[in-house]
């Protein structure tokens, strides 16, 4: 975190660990402030790689899941970056600003992706500059993000939902998320001003808040706990664009294109909602007492949910239930309930999930033996919608081992 940004927080109250803005107050009413209303969140727990040069677009093109050519000044991209096997090392959101392209992606990952990437390079004439600290992004969200973008920039969110669009206005780039979801981007001295005028309407929140917002939405951020364990598809990458099937090579190619077109996937991202009082990590592995107690997924991200956070914290009983929403047509989700164990539920009637395993090899060896029945493999250019639920402890995107039809 970009140091006079962090002494700026610091004096509006963020209460900030690890480089990430944590919370500014009660971390239960900003995650009901983020179901309900306009809240904004500083973005520094991002890491932000600029690729500059002649080559810099013919480079990333031969990497990176994502078709680059479809990349401009008014389009971004979701992606992926795979090993020669096909496995993702990193989910990000890429876009161009000026001459050069911007690659976000967790701060976590950032310099190991930097690095690994920059072995590639040999006589390309590309630079890889960690950008992090030059640029100051905000997220903002809620009903009335877009009005307040439009009254601070003069710009409006196009109507167009089947596209990330980018917005240059003077100092300060809008990347266009979802209805009620914007990023803006801006260099450090205006930033400040930036925050200043948001926070007239929006409610600082910390960066769990936002992490929410993106499961709601489905949007994958691969960490180090979970590095190397799915392919593209199995997070729904192709949903979101973030596969093209017509560019050429780029390492994992030939597993990500023999997966698609001989209909091998047999694993798909999820939405669950898991009430507990027990913390739900990335990475944590589920399990199903209906299918012997053997795996039945994966967490791939998790937050605290708005609801939950009150009940829990009220000291009520938290079993643990889930509800799981099953992708099967572009634009719709079948909805199964699950309760606890006798209550009947339509795919499996208890749950449970185990700390995940640290040790790569270890996560390696234990993908290897996970058996399932074929997922959905329809694509979208557009995010898949997720439906809200209540009075539930965690919300978290799980990749499911087993079909539940």
């Amino acid at each position: 975190m970009n140091p006079v940004w962090q002494t700026y927080l610091h004096h509006r109250h963020a209460i900030i660990e690890n480089n990430c803005v944590v919370r500014f107050g009660d971390i239960a009413a900003e995650l009901k402030d983020t179901q309900t209303g306009t809240i904004m969140a500083d973005l520094s727990h991002y890491g932000l790689i600029r690729f500059s040069g002649d080559d810099a677009q013919t480079f990333l093109q031969s990497q990176l899941s994502c078709d680059i050519r479809e990349i401009n000044l008014q389009k971004a991209q979701y992606g992926g970056y795979c090993t020669p096997k096909g496995r993702v090392l990193a989910s990000f959101l890429l876009w161009q600003q000026d001459n050069y392209l911007l690659m976000q992606l967790p701060a976590s990952l950032s310099a190991s992706v930097q690095k690994r990437l920059a072995l590639y390079v040999l006589r390309s004439k590309v630079q890889l500059i960690d950008a992090r600290d030059d640029l100051i992004r905000i997220g903002i969200a809620g009903p009335n993000a877009a009005t307040l973008i439009k009254e601070i920039t003069g710009s409006s969110r196009s109507s167009d939902q089947s596209l990330l669009r980018v917005i240059h206005n003077g100092k300060i780039t809008i990347l266009c998320l979802a209805q009620n979801r914007m990023e803006l981007i801006t260099p450090i001295e205006n930033a400040p001003a930036l925050w200043e005028r948001l926070n007239q309407q929006a409610t600082p929140v910390g960066a769990s808040c936002w992490d929410w917002l993106n499961i709601q939405s489905g949007i994958p951020v691969i960490l180090p706990e979970i590095q190397e364990e799915f392919l593209p598809q199995m997070i729904n990458l192709d949903a979101l664009g973030g596969i093209s099937f017509k560019k050429g090579c780029y390492p994992g190619q030939e597993i990500v294109a023999r997966t698609q077109y001989l209909g091998k996937l047999k694993r798909r991202m999820f939405l669950a909602h898991i009430a507990t009082t027990e913390t739900v990590k990335t990475g944590d592995a589920l399990s199903s007492a209906d299918m012997g107690n053997q795996s039945t997924g994966n967490i791939v991200n998790a937050a605290s949910s708005p609801d939950g956070a009150n009940s829990c914290r009220s000291g009520s009983a938290c079993g643990v239930a889930f509800t799981l929403h099953c992708a099967r047509s572009p634009l719709t989700w079948q909805q199964y309930d699950v309760g606890a164990q006798g209550d009947g539920g339509s795919f499996v009637r208890s749950c449970s999930f185990a700390p995940a395993a640290r040790d790569l090899a270890s996560r390696r060896r234990a993908s290897t033996s996970r058996r399932a029945a074929p997922g959905p493999t329809t694509r979208t250019s557009a995010p898949l919608p997720c439906l809200p639920l209540l009075d539930l402890g965690w919300t978290a995107n799980a990749i499911n081992g087993r079909s539940p039809v």
